[in-house]
């Protein structure tokens, strides 16, 4: 008895969530699914910016483009949006899913807020 192997067909998804980390240092972009298994992602640093170059506004716009090339490939036409961070890639990382094309559920920030939390260092002296 001879087994033949066939080719998996990768399943297209029309649906998933967008979530965007934006920090001080870098931007990182993750499409994931319904259910939040990763598809893609990609960041300012493998956008090809190396240093302090990956925090600035352009570096998070050109990964999300390379994030919304691929997901449009692959069938997405509905996401969510899951904003964090206090970065400056955030509104230009936004600006940039909003013009794609993608029909825009939802629009959410996720960013964590203390409640009082951690106590600060101390007073720095000079």
């Amino acid at each position: 008895m001879t087994k033949t192997k066939t080719k998996g067909h990768r399943i297209q998804k029309t649906k998933g969530l967008i979530h965007v980390q934006a920090g001080f240092n870098n931007t990182i972009l993750t499409v994931t699914d319904v259910r939040g298994q990763a598809v893609y992602w990609a960041s300012a640093g493998t956008s090809g910016f190396k240093g302090s170059r990956r925090g600035t506004p352009y570096a998070a716009q050109v990964a999300a483009k390379n994030v919304i090339h691929i997901i449009k490939a692959r069938g997405l036409q509905r996401a969510e949006v899951m904003i964090k961070g206090p970065g400056l890639g955030r509104d230009a990382a936004l600006r940039v899913i909003r013009r794609s094309g993608i029909l825009l559920n939802l629009v959410r920030d996720v960013t964590p807020m203390p409640h009082n939390g951690c106590r600060p260092p101390k007073r720095r002296r000079v």
